[in-house]
C-alpha cells in the first residue's frame, strides 16, 4: 500500500550534536515575534526558510518565495546545510511530560510515495484552509523543497517496528534539540541496511493517516501535478521524480504513548449574545447542567454521548451539555457524513450548536472571523471575559480518527492536537 523508502536528507553540519537554535516548531504555529525571536538566536535558524520575509504576492518583486529560494540556494552552497551521501532514514524520540508524567514518542522520518487521497493509502482527517494551502504552494514551487515533515500514523498493534527502534537507538544519537515547551528531541541514523528494509517492509501493506500537516501534503500533491503536467508538455518523462514523494516523519498510531489533546473553542453570536435564549435553542437537542467550581474539573469523563462544558459571558458557572438520549443523530445532522463522524463532539457542536445557534460554519468563511481555537481549558474559560461563549472538548480518540478517515470523511478543522508538534529543521528534503 504505502511506498516508503530512505533519501539524501540536507541537515545542518553535525559539528555540534546540539541544533536547537537552528530548529523551530511548524511554520502554522509561529507569531511574528516568536519568528524574530528564533532568528536572534541563530540567522540561520529553518524558519528564515519556511517563513521568509517579503511581500506574500508572488507577482511582487522581492516577495517572500523569491527570498525563500535563494536562501535555500546560497545555505547549500556555503555549507550552511549539507547533503547526506546516501539515502538515510532518520528516527527521532522525543520526552516531554505532561500533568507531570514524563512521556516519549518515536518516529521515523522517511520519503514516502504521494497517493490521491481517494486511493484509500494515505488518509486525510480534517479539511484544510484555501488560503494557507495557496502560500505554501507557492513556497514549494519556488523552493523545490520540503522543509518540515507532514505528520503520518501507521497501525503497528503488534509492534513490530518498536524492535527496530531500540536497536537503533541503543546508538549514539547524531543530534539533539529542546523546544520553548521544554520538548527534548533526539534523533538517530538508521545506518543498517537490513534496518532500513524491515521498517519500510513494515508499512508496505498499510495505510497512513495524516495527523499533522494536511497543508503540506495537499501542497505536495498540487505541486505533483503541476510538475507532472509541465513534464508532459515538454514531453519529458521522468523516472522516478523527487516530486512524486514527500517528507514524512511516522509514528505508530497504536503506541499508548500517543497523545492527542483537544482544541476548545471560543465564539461570538453574530449580534448580541442572549443567555437565556442561547440555552433554551440549546435544550432542544441537549441536557444541561450547571456545575460548581468543584465539579467542572472532570466532568467530561466517562461520557458515554457526545457532550462539552460551555462557558458563557453571562454565567459564573459553567455548564454540561449532553447530547440527549432520544436525539437520532442520522436525523438531526442531515448533512452528508458516515456515522463516525456524527458522533463526534467537534462534529455535534458544529452542527447543532455552532451553526444553528451562533450562524457559524466553515461552509460560510465570513462567519469564522466569529470563532478562534484555544488548546488550553482555563484560557478558554477566561476568554469569556470578552467574547460571548466557550466550548471545552474532549480530545478525540484514535479508533475515532481511524474510523472516520477510512469512511473517506473529514473531521472539521482543528479536532486533533497532536502533542508535542514535531520540529521543522531537524532534516530537510530537496525536489530539485
Amino acid at each position: 500500500m504505502a511506498r516508503v523508502r530512505p533519501f539524501r536528507a540536507f541537515t545542518y553540519p553535525r559539528a555540534d550534536a546540539d541544533i536547537t537554535a537552528v530548529t523551530a516548531p511548524p511554520y502554522d504555529v509561529i507569531s511574528p515575534a516568536q519568528r524574530e525571536e528564533l532568528l536572534r538566536c541563530d540567522p540561520h535558524n529553518v524558519v528564515a526558510l519556511e517563513l521568509p520575509e517579503g511581500p506574500l504576492d508572488p507577482e511582487v518583486p522581492g516577495n517572500c518565495y523569491e527570498t525563500g529560494a535563494a536562501r535555500w540556494k546560497a545555505w547549500r552552497e556555503e555549507g550552511i546545510l549539507v547533503q547526506d551521501d546516501e539515502p538515510t532514514l532518520y528516527v527521532i524520540e522525543q520526552h516531554y511530560e505532561l500533568d507531570g508524567v514524563p512521556i516519549s514518542r518515536r518516529a521515523f522520518i522517511a520519503e514516502v510515495g504521494l497517493e490521491p487521497f481517494d486511493a484509500g493509502v494515505v488518509l486525510p482527517h480534517e479539511r484544510t484552509l484555501p488560503k494557507a494551502l495557496g502560500d505554501r504552494l507557492n513556497l514549494t514551487r519556488a523552493c523545490a523543497a520540503n522543509f518540515s515533515q507532514v505528520f503520518g500514523l501507521y497501525s503497528d498493534a503488534a509492534g513490530e517496528t518498536d524492535e527496530i527502534f531500540e536497536r537503533i537507538m541503543s546508538k549514539v544519537p547524531i543530534a539533539n534539540a529542546i523546544d520553548a515547551d521544554d520538548v527534548e528531541t533526539i534523533v538517530w541514523t538508521v545506518d543498517n541496511p537490513a534496518a532500513t528494509a524491515t521498517l519500510t517492509a513494515a508499512l508496505a501493506d498499510k495505510r497512513i493517516f495524516i495527523a499533522d500537516g494536511h497543508h503540506r501534503y495537499t501542497t505536495a500533491l498540487a505541486y505533483r501535478d503541476e510538475r507532472r503536467a509541465a513534464d508532459a508538455e515538454a514531453g519529458v518523462t521522468p523516472t522516478d521524480p523527487a516530486y512524486d514523494w514527500v517528507m514524512m516523519a511516522l509514528v505508530n498510531m497504536d503506541d499508548p504513548s500517543l497523545v492527542v489533546l483537544p482544541t476548545h473553542r471560543v465564539a461570538d453570536a453574530p449580534g448580541d449574545f442572549n443567555a437565556h435564549e442561547f440555552y433554551s435553542a440549546l435544550a432542544v437537542n441537549f441536557d444541561v447542567t450547571e456545575l460548581g467550581d468543584d465539579e467542572a474539573h472532570g466532568a467530561l469523563n466517562n461520557l458515554e454521548r457526545p457532550g462539552f462544558l460551555i462557558k458563557d459571558r453571562d454565567s459564573a458557572v459553567a455548564r454540561l451539555a449532553v447530547l440527549r438520549q432520544d436525539v437520532d443523530l442520522d436525523a438531526a445532522i442531515t448533512k452528508d457524513h458516515a456515522m463516525s463522524w456524527k458522533e463526534l463532539d467537534v462534529a455535534v457542536l458544529l452542527e447543532l450548536v455552532l451553526d444553528p445557534l451562533l450562524n457559524i460554519h466553515p461552509d460560510r468563511p465570513e462567519t469564522l472571523d466569529r470563532l478562534s481555537f484555544v488548546k488550553n481549558a482555563h484560557d478558554a474559560m477566561k476568554a469569556t471575559e470578552e467574547h460571548d461563549v466557550a466550548f471545552i472538548l474532549r480530545p478525540t480518540r484514535m479508533d475515532q480518527l481511524r474510523a472516520v478517515a477510512l469512511a473517506g470523511d473529514m473531521m472539521p478543522q482543528k479536532s486533533t492536537y497532536f502533542y508535542p508538534k514535531m520540529l521543522s529543521g531537524v532534516v530537510l528534503r530537496s525536489m530539485e
